[in-house]
């Protein structure tokens, strides 16, 4: 039986007077790969950066509803939203490697929540860069600067950083779309791996990679989330006019 990881009920978002999300009901099931698609400006990336609280950093935004985490309401006033953050990682557009080696990318994340022991730090960052499918490549350089690397080793170390925290929720945010084919073709590859491992929810406009690689598709237009279902029912029987409308190309 499919497990419900994440939830969203009656999620509401502004910025300011602009609203942004409408009273969404949303669920994201454990270690399956859920595609957000939509046409630009429809709040995806909105919505994705609310599982993580990343939000929260934009002092006109306000938000009503809750998103629970296993049960729980991450919205709640006493949630640790460092805890949050490291349950839920977050991996994003445009490679952003820290201007560190490619370690301590890595060590990141367990060094700030108080992680000294060097024999932990060193087999919690090997293991995460064995799980990004990138240790190979890196392993005789891991002390080399993280900005050295190409821009889809830069995504994997990027995705491997946040595999450090051992979160339960892995948020993707257009992760290819800065890259070339071949690396794109390499993180469809990995998101696939890494779905035995964690849950994943990925914003895309490439409509062909949410039907190559997720396994429940939600169509999002104006703020509202206008479909949800198994990836090939939304896509070969979406039963809503507007989904079949973006699928085809009508409009995007």
């Amino acid at each position: 039986m499919v497990k419900e990881l994440l939830k969203t009920k009656n999620l509401n978002l502004w910025f300011t007077d602009n609203y942004v999300l409408h009273d969404l009901n949303f669920s994201v099931y454990e270690k399956k790969i859920t595609a957000l698609i939509g046409p630009s400006g429809c709040g995806k990336s909105t919505l994705l950066r609310s599982f993580n609280r990343m939000n929260d950093l934009i002092p006109e935004c306000k938000i009503e509803g809750e998103i629970l985490l296993d049960g729980k309401n991450i919205y709640e006033p006493k949630a640790d939203v460092t805890e949050i953050r490291a349950k839920i990682g977050m991996v994003f557009q445009r490679p952003n490697p820290f201007p560190k080696s490619i370690y301590n990318n890595v060590a990141y994340g367990l060094q700030i929540r108080g992680e000294k022991k060097k024999s932990v730090l060193d087999e919690a960052v090997e293991k995460s860069l064995r799980d990004a499918w990138i240790w190979d490549e890196v392993k005789d350089r891991l002390h080399t600067s993280a900005l050295s690397l190409s821009g889809g080793q830069q995504q994997r170390l990027c995705i491997a950083r946040a595999l450090a925290n051992q979160p339960k929720v892995l948020l993707l945010d257009e992760p290819t779309s800065a890259l070339d084919p071949k690396s794109t073709a390499k993180i469809e590859e990995l998101c696939i791996d890494l779905k035995d491992k964690v849950t994943i929810l990925m914003v895309t406009h490439n409509i062909a990679q949410a039907g190559r690689i997720s396994d429940y598709t939600t169509f999002m237009y104006l703020g509202d989330i206008i479909e949800f279902g198994e990836t090939k029912n939304v896509f070969t029987v979406p039963r809503d006019k507007r989904t079949e409308d973006y699928l085809t190309g009508v409009f995007g």
